[in-house]
C-alpha cells in the first residue's frame, strides 16, 4: 500500500524562516562543466536534491570506468536533466555506456538530442523504443558542424550540446528552430559557461560557442527559486504571511525569479533584506559568508563587491523588488550575497481573473494554477506543451487532482493544451487522497492547499527528495502539522 500523510494547518498565520535547497539546475550544470574541465574547482553550497546526488554518483562511476571494454550501466532513476546532460557528456567520453532510468524516464523523448549528437559523429543506439531511453552510448572524439535544433520540446537538449561545445575542435554553432521553451534555462547555461571561462554568444535564434577549456576556481550556488514558488503560493493563500527565505537574489541566474513580480498580483510582496535575522542557521545548507570567499586566482569577485549597499536599492514604485537598473550586480557575477534574504509578506489583495503563458517558466505552472484555484479566481493558462514530458504528465495530473477537490475547470488537449479555471471553492473530503504521480512538484503544490481546505492527504510524500529533501520539515517549522 502506498504511503500517505495527512497535513493540517490549525492556525491562520504563516511565519518563519525557510532555508531553501540550493538550485539543482545550477548545481547540475556546474558538475558537468567541472567534469569536462578535468579539474576539481570548488563548488560551494551544492544542491542536496536527489537529482544532484544521482549526478555526482554517476560522474564518479564514469571516472572509475572510463575506457572499459564492457558496457557500464548508468541508472539515472527519474532525473531527466541527468540523463540528457550525460547523453551529450558520454558521447565524448571513451567507453561503452548504457543510460537508463525509471519506466517514466523511458517515456520521455530524447530523439532530438540524440540525432543532433549523431551529426557531430556520436555513436548512440536506442535499446528500446526509437527516440526514447535506454541508450547505448559509445564515447569517441566528436567533430564540429553547424546544427539545426528544434527548441520547442526541451531547453535541456540545447544546454547539453552547449556544455560539450568548447571540447569540440572548432566549437559549435546552434541554429534554433521554432519557439523556444524554457529559454531562461538556456540563458542560465550561457551565464554559467561564461563564468567558467567559455566563450559564448547568443542571439535570438543562434548560439555560438568557441573551442576552449573550462577554467573556474570557485562558485557559490544560489538558493532555488523554483522551491521558493511553493512558499509564494503559501503566502498568497495564508491569512497572514511573514516569511524569510535566505540566499535568494532579485538578480538571479534563475528565470523562475519572475515569481517575485508575478505574485504581487496576488498580494505577496518581496523585499531583499540584510538583517542579522537572515544570517543562516549554522546547520543551514547556505554557507557562512566567510566560507564563500573565492580563491585569489578566481575571476569571481568577493560577494561584498557585487552587492550594492541596501540604501541604494530603493524599490521601484511598481514593486518592492529593487528595480533592475538601480541594483545591477557586478558584471562578473550575479551570485547573491550569502547573508541576503528574501522577505515575503501579504496585503491580501487579489485579481478577479488571471492569465499566464508558462512557455518560459513551466516549473511555475503547478503552484500558480493551484493558487488561482484555491483563491476561487478565474484563470486562463497557456504554454503548457512541455508539461506532458515532465516527471508526470502535469496537465493531466494537476487537473485530475484539482477536480477531486471540487475545482471547476476546462482542459483543451492537443499539441498546445490550455487550462481554464472557473471560480469555485475547494472542498476536502476525508476519504480524498491526492495522488502525486511520482512527481515532486505535485506533492509540494497540493500540500499548500491545506491553507484553504483545512486538511489534506498526500500520497507518496517521499517524492519531494528529488528537488527539496527538507520540504516536510520546513512545513512543520512554520506551524503545519503532519501525521505520517
Amino acid at each position: 500500500m502506498m504511503k500517505t500523510i495527512k497535513i493540517i494547518k490549525p492556525d491562520a498565520p504563516l511565519k518563519g524562516t525557510l532555508h531553501l535547497p540550493s538550485s539543482k539546475s545550477i548545481s547540475n550544470r556546474l558538475l558537468i562543466m567541472q567534469a569536462l574541465s578535468g579539474t576539481d574547482f570548488g563548488i560551494t553550497n551544492l544542491s542536496t536534491a536527489d537529482d544532484t546526488l544521482i549526478l555526482q554518483k554517476l560522474l564518479t562511476q564514469i571516472n572509475l570506468n572510463a575506457g572499459q571494454r564492457d558496457a557500464v550501466e548508468l541508472d539515472c532513476s527519474n532525473a531527466g536533466t541527468d540523463l540528457r546532460f550525460l547523453t551529450a557528456f558520454l558521447a565524448t567520453k571513451p567507453g561503452r555506456w548504457v543510460l537508463t532510468g525509471t519506466d517514466r524516464m523511458k517515456q520521455r523523448p530524447i530523439g532530438e538530442l540524440v540525432e543532433n549528437l549523431k551529426k557531430l559523429g556520436a555513436s548512440i543506439e536506442y535499446l528500446g523504443t526509437i527516440g526514447f531511453p535506454p541508450l547505448l552510448v559509445k564515447g569517441r572524439k566528436l567533430f564540429s558542424t553547424d546544427l539545426q535544433i528544434n527548441a520547442g520540446l526541451s531547453s535541456q537538449f540545447i544546454s547539453a550540446l552547449m556544455m560539450i561545445a568548447p571540447c569540440l575542435p572548432e566549437g559549435l554553432t546552434l541554429n534554433i528552430k521554432g519557439d523556444i521553451v524554457s529559454e531562461p534555462y538556456i540563458d542560465m547555461t550561457v551565464s554559467l559557461m561564461k563564468e567558467c571561462g567559455a566563450r559564448v554568444r547568443k542571439w535570438k535564434h543562434k548560439i555560438r560557442i568557441e573551442p576552449g577549456t573550462y577554467s573556474c576556481s570557485q562558485f557559490t550556488v544560489e538558493s532555488d527559486w523554483s522551491a521558493a514558488s511553493f512558499w509564494y503560493q503559501a503566502a498568497a493563500l495564508a491569512d497572514e504571511a511573514d516569511l524569510e527565505l535566505p540566499g535568494l537574489s532579485a538578480h538571479s541566474l534563475q528565470g523562475d525569479s519572475v515569481l517575485a513580480r508575478v505574485y504581487t498580483l496576488f498580494g505577496v510582496h518581496s523585499d531583499i533584506r540584510y538583517p542579522a535575522s537572515c544570517i543562516p542557521h549554522p546547520a543551514s545548507r547556505i554557507p557562512h559568508p566567510a566560507s564563500c570567499i573565492p580563491h585569489p586566482a578566481s575571476r569571481i569577485p568577493h560577494p561584498a563587491s557585487r552587492i550594492p549597499h541596501p540604501a541604494s536599492c530603493i524599490p521601484h514604485p511598481a514593486s518592492r523588488i529593487p528595480h533592475p537598473a538601480s541594483c545591477i550586480p557586478h558584471p562578473a557575477s550575479r551570485i547573491p550575497h550569502p547573508a541576503s534574504c528574501l522577505h515575503l509578506s501579504g496585503n491580501y489583495s487579489q485579481p478577479v481573473d488571471f492569465t499566464y503563458d508558462f512557455t518560459h517558466h513551466p516549473d511555475l505552472a503547478l503552484p500558480m494554477i493551484a493558487t488561482c484555484a484555491a483563491l476561487g479566481l478565474r484563470g486562463h493558462f497557456e504554454g503548457l506543451k512541455s508539461l506532458a514530458i515532465k516527471e508526470s504528465d502535469r496537465v493531466y495530473a494537476l487537473t485530475s487532482e484539482l477536480t477531486k477537490l471540487g475545482c471547476k475547470l476546462t482542459v483543451t488537449t492537443g499539441d498546445n493544451p490550455v487550462i481554464e479555471i472557473h471560480p469555485s471553492k475547494l472542498i476536502f473530503k476525508p476519504e480524498t487522497i491526492i495522488d502525486t504521480y511520482r512527481d515532486h512538484r505535485m506533492a509540494m503544490t497540493f500540500a499548500m492547499l491545506v491553507l484553504k481546505t483545512g486538511s489534506i492527504r498526500i500520497a507518496d510524500p517521499d517524492v519531494v527528495a528529488k528537488s527539496y529533501p527538507e520540504f516536510w520539515e520546513d512545513l512543520e517549522s512554520v506551524g503545519f502539522q503532519i501525521k505520517w
